[in-house]
């Protein structure tokens, strides 16, 4: 795929990623009507933009030359979307063990990523204060699970926190999108635990969890690009 990418189009032709921009833009689009239907309460328009989102921004990262666990991952994310539209036990579980998939692919691409020393002491500090933040809100909000949703979310949330942790090695893009989707699941997860909780949770869930897969998607193939170069 960089092969493709790299090779100068011939005149009079243009290449796929003519269309970067126009589905840059669609999704832009999608998110802000899906955003805009959760603050004015019309399930429909959420119904029907959510599930737009993800492939959009997996054919973006695909006509920018982005790496298949990408695209994977997106994908993956995409499928948690339509599970989650479901309000039932077995959606959840089914929505969550999709993103799990995901992480585990975006786990994989960050692994084939390449850290200086600086960064390598960065990020196990950061490792530490994730690890802390884990274990401290998986005590307070423990008891307040459903019992038959508590291992899976423990164990969910191990692979989030490592994923995000991770994201770190491919730059503050990335850092700051893996960031963002911890954030996005534990306002999901307070919502199952029933505890207080922001006007409009869905709003501040699904811009949490978009700006996330924006930003790890940007961090991905900007660290793509300067490889390259």
């Amino acid at each position: 795929m960089s092969a493709t990418a790299s090779r100068p189009a011939r005149p009079g032709t243009a290449g796929p990623g003519r269309f970067a921009r126009p589905l840059l833009g669609a999704f832009l689009v999608a998110a802000v009507v899906d955003l805009a239907g959760l603050l004015a309460g019309l399930d429909t328009v959420h119904l029907v933009a959510k599930p737009l989102l993800m492939p959009l921004l997996a054919a973006y990262a695909a006509v920018r030359g982005g790496p298949r666990l990408l695209i994977a991952a997106l994908l993956f994310g995409w499928g948690g979307d339509v599970f989650l539209l479901a309000d039932n036990d077995l959606a959840f579980l089914l929505g969550m063990g999709s993103f799990a998939v995901g992480h585990v692919c975006y786990l994989t691409l960050f692994g084939r990523g390449r850290a200086g020393r600086a960064r390598t002491r960065a990020s196990l500090a950061a490792g530490i204060v994730y690890a802390v933040v884990l274990a401290v809100f998986l005590v307070l909000i423990w008891s307040d699970l459903p019992a038959e949703l508590r291992v899976p979310v423990a164990g969910y949330s191990l692979l989030l926190t490592a994923m995000a942790w991770r994201a770190g090695v491919l730059g503050r893009y990335a850092a700051a999108g893996g960031a963002l989707f911890l954030l996005s699941d534990a306002l999901i997860a307070t919502g199952i635990a029933e505890w207080p909780r922001l006007p409009a949770p869905d709003f501040w869930v699904m811009l949490t969890y978009i700006a996330a897969q924006l930003l790890l998607a940007l961090g991905v193939l900007r660290a793509g690009r300067a490889g390259r170069s």
